[in-house]
């Protein structure tokens, strides 16, 4: 009997999902816990695994559609099952006794042929109306329904012929459902929250310092390296105790404050953007901070984040210096209140004590909801952020 391989549960609100792609094909063998396909939903994308060893034998969806949470998308024929089916028949089995048809056995088969007795052609009724048409000379080869297509709607020129479009094809891809669901929130946050965005920038170069210093010891007590998003999280959340409206929500007439900190880190994969949530990250040392975050990138790539880990979120940190970008302005993920944006670490000249120095710089930008933000908590804090920053010992006293 065929295993069937059925989509899991991904949140208590998600009901429906979407066959992104078929990492397999019918008729291939897999291993048990082997990604067979991976899945949208609208919180993220995950590998859809294999529950047994065995053959694939048949796909009941295509790649694209929708099916509901709980639906069977696959069949599995279980490692040595294969061995307990009956045998084909040979090819060379005798050749049933011919029959006559009759009224009482319309379908009895027909006798075929002798070797030595070639058959002859039944002659063809003529049928006018079937008829191929007469060759009128005309040796034009016949266009591909592709072809015929793009030709139709292939502009004409002033002569009247037609332009090559073979440069300007394109290509009309759905967008997926996390797509769609990143896209809308976006849009639903600058329709109902009063943005805006401030800038401060700072001096990287105690942070790169006490990296460096304690980077081989952090390392082999930990089994992780020191890098810059642990700081710029204690950073964050030491700033949150000072200005609680940045960790809050607007609810109907109300501001619901929050007394942990459960910060969203947001994480760029090829499958798209998602914001995996630090529990109580107040709670959380350096070393778990930096453990907990390359965990949620490397199972981002994979495709191994649940859906539970995306929920919630009292503030967000974005780092779009990863990918280079100098200055941007980020949009909050509702319905927080505030998300801070990372940049590049470009050496810039600077003066210090009326002496020009290079050093590693940084800006930093904050977009905060100005209904209940005003502009002074949102530049104090930001400002905050940078004292930190720039004097470490500052977490260690709190000062």
């Amino acid at each position: 009997m065929p295993i069937e391989i059925k989509i899991p549960t991904v949140g208590e609100s998600i009901t429906e999902v979407q066959i992104s792609e078929w990492l397999k094909s019918e008729g291939d063998t897999v291993k048990q816990d082997e990604s067979i396909a991976v899945i949208d939903s609208e919180k993220t994308t995950f590998d859809l695994p294999s529950p047994a060893a065995g053959k694939l034998t048949k796909f009941l969806h295509r790649a694209g559609e929708t099916v509901a949470v709980g639906a069977v998308v696959a069949q599995l024929e279980a490692e040595g099952e294969a061995s307990k089916s009956p045998p084909k028949p040979e090819a060379t089995a005798a050749r049933p006794e011919a029959k006559e048809a009759t009224p009482e056995n319309p379908r009895a088969v027909k006798p075929e042929p002798e070797p030595d007795e070639p058959a002859k052609a039944a002659p063809k009724a003529r049928d006018d109306a079937q008829a191929p048409p007469e060759d009128t000379g005309d040796k034009t080869e016949p266009v591909a329904p592709t072809e015929a297509k793009r030709a139709a709607v292939t502009p004409l020129t002033s002569d009247g012929k037609q332009k090559s479009s073979s440069a300007r094809d394109k290509e009309i891809v759905p967008m997926t459902m996390l797509r769609r669901t990143v896209a809308r929130h976006l849009v639903e946050a600058q329709q109902t929250m009063a943005m805006l965005t401030t800038f401060n920038e700072l001096d990287m170069t105690a942070v790169q310092a006490l990296r460096k210093e304690h980077q081989q010891a952090f390392d082999k007590r930990y089994q992780v390296k020191l890098g810059l998003m642990s700081f710029f999280v204690k950073a964050v959340i030491d700033a949150l105790k000072q200005f609680p409206q940045l960790n809050a929500e607007v609810r109907g007439n109300d501001i619901v404050y929050y007394n942990y900190f459960d910060l969203g880190v947001a994480i760029a994969s090829e499958r798209g953007l998602v914001v995996p949530v630090l529990r109580d990250a107040g709670r959380l040392s350096f070393a778990e901070l930096e453990k907990a975050i390359g965990d949620f990138a490397r199972r981002a790539k994979e495709g191994q984040l649940k859906p539970y880990e995306l929920e919630g979120g009292t503030f967000t940190i974005t780092n779009g210096g990863a990918f280079g970008s100098l200055l941007s302005t980020p949009i909050i993920n509702p319905p927080q209140t505030g998300i801070l944006g990372m940049h590049a670490i470009q050496e810039r000249a600077v003066v210090l004590q009326g002496q020009v120095a290079i050093r590693p710089m940084m800006y930093l930008a904050l977009t905060y909801d100005h209904r209940i933000v005003d502009g002074r908590e949102a530049v104090l804090f930001l400002r905050r952020i940078k004292d930190v920053i720039e004097t470490p010992a500052r977490m260690l006293i709190e000062i």
